[in-house]
């Protein structure tokens, strides 16, 4: 045996040796991934170190970046898919014609190279609530988060999927879409339903844009009609909210 090995294991039917040189490597190779780390937060730290002294420059340019990026798309999407200038008005009111959802619409195109079939919305002092029925997948639910999608690109300074728009004052827009639960809390898809219904009820104003989509399918029919109808007329009665109202119960 060689005076540079050195014994590392006996086995029922072999030794194992290793030398210096082997062990020195096998060091090297099981701290690789540790040094490798430790020289990554070091580095990490320098570079830290040398931006202090630069953030509130940084800070600038990134708020500057941000705004000209979301500005310049949404010029350049306003310009490529034909959209509209808004105009807002007084009175209170939501006109929307030829109105698009330019999510959907975009989806049609590439999918089936169809095209998204405009639609109008008028709704103003004497006429403060739709009610929308239908059979599932009729498009209830994309007329009533359309409506809400051109408000809010409106609201955001943006131009709008529609050939024309003429908005009132809306100080905010309550939804109450699609089926949830939180089981973790104690919370139904029944309950949460119902829960976010009466908070919809308490904050909305008469300058609010309501979206109730089949409210009260989580229970019984004629509860839930009794759930829908009351609903429907508190928002239409009391809050006064323009209020768009999706259900079955009329189908």
């Amino acid at each position: 045996m060689p005076a540079d090995y050195r014994r590392r294991q006996t086995l029922k039917n072999a030794e194992r040796f290793l030398t210096p040189e082997l062990k020195a490597f096998e060091d090297k190779a099981l701290s690789a991934q540790e040094r490798a780390l430790a020289r990554e937060k070091f580095l990490y730290e320098q570079l830290l170190d040398a931006l202090q002294e630069h953030i509130p420059a940084l800070t600038r340019l990134a708020r500057a970046l941000a705004a000209l990026d979301a500005l310049s798309t949404l010029a350049e999407r306003s310009l490529t898919l034909h959209w509209s200038k808004p105009e807002f008005i007084r009175e209170p009111g939501i006109q929307i014609r030829q109105g698009r959802h330019p999510v959907v619409e975009a989806r049609l195109a590439e999918t089936h190279g169809g095209g998204f079939i405009p639609n109008d919305t008028w709704l103003g002092p004497k006429q403060r609530m739709q009610v929308i029925t239908g059979p599932n997948m009729g498009g209830k639910s994309t007329y009533m988060r359309q409506v809400a999608l051109i408000c809010l690109l409106a609201a955001m300074g943006s131009y709008v999927p529609a050939q024309s728009c003429r908005l009132g004052p809306i100080d905010a827009i309550h939804t109450r879409i699609g089926a949830a639960d939180d089981l973790a809390n104690a919370q139904s898809t029944f309950m949460v339903e119902m829960t976010e219904a009466a908070q919809i009820l308490h904050g909305a104003t008469a300058q609010s844009l309501v979206l109730m989509d089949e409210i009260g399918r989580g229970t019984s029919t004629f509860d839930g009609l009794a759930l829908a109808s009351g609903i429907a007329a508190h928002l239409h009665d009391k809050t006064q909210a323009f209020t768009l109202f999706a259900t079955h119960y009329l189908s």
